[in-house]
C-alpha cells in the first residue's frame, strides 16, 4: 500500500498507533481479499465486494494522514 511513501509510513507506524492499526487491519483485508481470489477461502460477491470497500477506506484514511503528516516535515 502506498509504496511511494515507505519513509512516511514507516515512521508514522513508529510514531501513531493508529495509522499502525489502519496500516495492519489493510494489509490483513489485502491478503483476506488474495485468499478469496484465488480460492483458499471462500465468500459471496457481496462479501467480496464490502471487504474491498472497507480496504479502500483505511487507504484513504492512511493517505490523508500521510499527507498530513508530509506538510508538517
Amino acid at each position: 500500500m502506498l509504496h511511494e511513501y515507505r519513509d512516511e509510513i514507516s515512521v508514522l507506524k513508529q510514531e501513531n498507533a493508529h495509522f499502525a492499526k489502519i496500516f495492519d487491519e489493510h494489509n490483513e483485508l489485502d491478503q483476506k481479499i488474495q485468499n478469496i481470489s484465488e480460492g483458499r477461502e471462500h465468500a459471496s460477491d457481496a462479501e467480496l465486494g464490502e471487504l474491498k470497500r472497507k480496504k479502500l477506506v483505511l487507504k484513504d484514511e492512511a493517505y490523508a494522514m500521510i499527507m498530513e503528516y508530509k506538510k508538517t516535515h
